[in-house]
């Protein structure tokens, strides 16, 4: 990397590495509130979009060279993607306020789109952001088959979590050989 790079590598992926946790704790805060409280779930997962946008736009202004034009296109491209992703959320709740679908079913299916957003995100903009959004769908399968899965996504939060760190670790050591 070179020597006016704003941050160090090592330092962007350990930065990426908080926001992955922050995100999926989070994440997993939203499963239990749409499992306790549908109607609440669909404004929770419609606050994480946002919380979900500026995230990605933080990471991948941490890529960037911090040039102005650089800031320019990233918003531009973060901007255009999450706004369609808000849009189509939007969508999914007027099917279910025409009674088409259940709260329930809503909060399922935005956190769905919402795991496809950052998925697609991921691919732009690091590996990490995409399992974050492999998790996600993970959890609306769960919620989806068993009642009360919490315990379920607890155990997939912590394993995914535990797997990146244990790889940071494993490609460190590497480095450093």
């Amino acid at each position: 990397m070179s020597e006016d790079a704003f941050i160090s590598e090592r330092r962007r992926n350990q930065i990426e590495e908080i926001l992955l946790v922050l995100l999926i704790i989070l994440s997993l805060a939203g499963v239990g509130l749409t499992d306790y409280d549908p109607s609440d779930g669909y404004f929770y997962w419609l606050f994480m979009m946002i919380v979900f946008a500026f995230s990605a736009m933080f990471i991948a202004w941490l890529q960037s060279k911090h040039e102005v034009e650089d800031l320019k296109s990233i918003l531009r491209e973060q901007s255009l993607h999450w706004g369609v992703s808000m849009l189509i959320v939007g969508a999914a709740f007027m099917v279910q306020k025409s009674g088409r679908i259940d709260p329930a079913s809503a909060g399922i299916v935005i956190s769905l789109i919402l795991s496809l957003s950052t998925i697609l995100d991921g691919i732009r903009i690091g590996w990490r952001f995409s399992l974050v959004g492999f998790y996600l769908v993970i959890s609306a399968v769960l919620a989806s088959y068993t009642p009360h899965s919490i315990w379920q996504e607890i155990l997939v939060a912590f394993t995914i979590i535990g797997g990146t760190v244990l790889w940071e670790i494993r490609s460190r050591k590497k480095a450093a050989e």
